[in-house]
């Protein structure tokens, strides 16, 4: 288990501060490892070697940065079940979901690789007959992310794979619920040969001191957030003074929807999907599920059964579709919009409960049903 920050491209086994902090495995409470606890001097230490070696970077070939990053996945696909495994182990979602998100973090990689070699210019014609304008797109610069727990692995490659393959440099701040599995893609791209400083992965609690970091330079020229509304509102405010470019993937409240003439069963199975991936908790998850009158009895039922077959536990354990929530503020969390339904009438079909018992936390919440919700609920 990697316990070290990477900063400018080197492993280091201690923070500035001093301080370390704890992962624990959400399923069992178990302690996975100890890391140092990094802040806006690791941070700033990465920034300063992303902007002096990314001049070199965007001076050399599409195919040359391809070819790294097609030797980076390689690496993500022959360690998926390492992979995998670590991502488990910190986030809790089934090895079966974290095999599928490693295999998918590593098609953004193959993807950007290739998309990199088609960044060509434009010849457009001017007002002038005898005039042509010419564009030439260069690499922006430093850039970097700030990445969320439910995607630890493929949430990286999306905004790495196009930032390296474009010719810029990345330092990530992931979230402090999943560092390994960030980590896990720094030693992957080091052994793939990306040139020293190019990329950072800087861990630890001290999130204002690390984005401050990022958001105070003027020499990093872009960044990506996926997290929550809120905090995107927040960074996009503070992204004003250095005018920095800004992805920002906020929130989600979709609807899933169901007409009386639609295949049941192949609602039902859809609903599941959408809803029950990591736990329910993915942003594109969806938060209201529409049944229209005729058919609410049938699809409340069915629905209720195939929740009750989902086997919770240990996402290392074969079988299980549903794991832990992240956290114990999670399971709160759940617990409080369950209780708000149901005292303004919802009713409940299956599940509402906590399951401690032959559990090793309580992080683990029973796959619930409820119906007659409406818009005053949470």
């Amino acid at each position: 288990m990697l316990e070290e920050l990477f900063v400018a491209g080197e492993w280091v086994g201690g923070s500035a501060s001093g301080r370390t902090f704890e992962l624990t495995n959400p399923a069992n409470g178990q302690t996975i490892a100890v890391l140092p606890d990094g802040g806006r001097e690791e941070m700033q230490r990465s920034i300063d070697a992303a902007a002096a070696v990314q001049p070199e970077w965007a001076e050399r070939t599409a195919a040359d940065r391809a070819a790294i990053m097609q030797s980076a996945a390689r690496l993500m696909h022959e360690r998926k079940e390492h992979l995998a495994r670590v991502m488990t182990l910190e986030q809790g979602k089934p090895l079966a979901e974290s095999r599928g998100e490693i295999e998918y973090a590593a098609s953004f990689i193959e993807w950007f690789a290739e998309e990199g070699k088609r960044v060509y210019g434009e010849t457009i014609p001017a007002s002038f007959p005898d005039k042509r304008i010419l564009v030439i797109k260069r690499p922006i610069g430093v850039t970097a992310a700030i990445t969320p727990w439910n995607f630890p692995a493929a949430m990286i490659t999306r905004k790495l794979g196009p930032a390296i393959a474009a010719g810029c440099a990345m330092v990530i701040k992931p979230a402090r619920l999943t560092p390994l599995s960030a980590l896990e893609m720094a030693a992957i791209f080091e052994e793939a040969e990306l040139p020293k400083g190019l990329l950072s992965v800087v861990v630890g609690t001290d999130t204002s001191g690390m984005t401050s970091a990022i958001m105070e330079d003027e020499r990093v020229r872009k960044l990506s957030f996926t997290g929550s509304t809120e905090v995107g509102k927040l960074l996009m405010k503070q992204s004003a003074d250095t005018m920095k470019r800004l992805s920002l993937e906020l929130g989600g409240h979709a609807p899933f929807i169901v007409f009386e003439d639609a295949d049941i069963e192949a609602a039902v199975e859809g609903a599941l999907v959408s809803k029950m991936r990591n736990m329910g908790q993915t942003c594109v998850c969806a938060n209201r599920i529409f049944v229209q009158r005729g058919v609410v009895e049938e699809f409340a039922r069915r629905l209720a059964e195939k929740m009750s077959a989902m086997k919770v536990g240990d996402g290392l354990e074969e079988g299980v579709t549903v794991g832990p929530l992240v956290e114990p503020k999670a399971v709160e969390k759940v617990e409080h919009h369950v209780q708000d339904a149901l005292e303004k009438g919802a009713k409940l079909v299956v599940g509402g409960e906590r399951l401690n018992a032959n559990y090793g936390t309580e992080n683990f919440y029973a796959p619930t049903v409820l119906a007659d919700a409406d818009e005053t609920m949470l």
